[in-house]
């Protein structure tokens, strides 16, 4: 394979990152509606007993539920603002780079998938829904949904880019 083939195969182009994008968002906003139609809020269905259920809960606050007891009346305008600064300097990134290593296209579409989703539900109602809870015996990680499982996995892809890169 020649270099310039083989340059070619590690790099990804914006027409894939919006697509992996997309998906991220319609798969994460599919999810919530389903949630909210299908479990009560506070429910917990045990799928992997001593490790995994489904839930119901609306995080009015950041990833993973931070801040969500806060009582500040700008706690959802500053996570709108600092959700929407960070959205647009992801996209940025992407718009100036007509391709990318793999690594970081696919990070940065998940990434923008994610947060995209998220933000629209903050606009849109104030909150996200969270219903993905991990945990081992009685230590739960905080619940979770799609979009917070895109960016963390997201930004693991452009950590490892960092560490691996040529």
């Amino acid at each position: 394979m020649s270099q310039a083939l083989a340059a070619r195969v590690r790099t990804i182009s914006r027409i894939i990152i919006s697509a992996i994008a997309v998906l991220v968002f319609l798969g994460d906003q599919a999810t919530k509606a389903m949630v909210e139609t299908y479990i009560p809020e506070h429910a917990v269905i045990p799928i992997l007993p001593r490790f995994f259920n489904l839930t119901h809960i609306k995080n009015s606050g950041a990833a993973f539920g931070l801040f969500s007891d806060s009582p500040s009346v700008w706690k959802t305008a500053l996570l709108v603002l600092v959700s929407a600064a960070l959205l647009v300097t992801v996209a940025a990134i992407v718009w100036k780079s007509p391709r990318l290593q793999w690594e970081s296209g696919v990070g940065l579409a998940l990434i923008l998938g994610g947060a995209l989703s998220n933000l629209v539900d903050r606009i849109r109602v104030g909150r996200v829904v969270d219903f993905l809870d991990v945990y081992v015996q009685s230590y739960h990680w905080p619940s979770f949904n799609l979009a917070d499982s895109a960016i963390v996995v997201g930004a693991l892809f452009l950590i490892l880019q960092v560490i691996f890169s040529e």
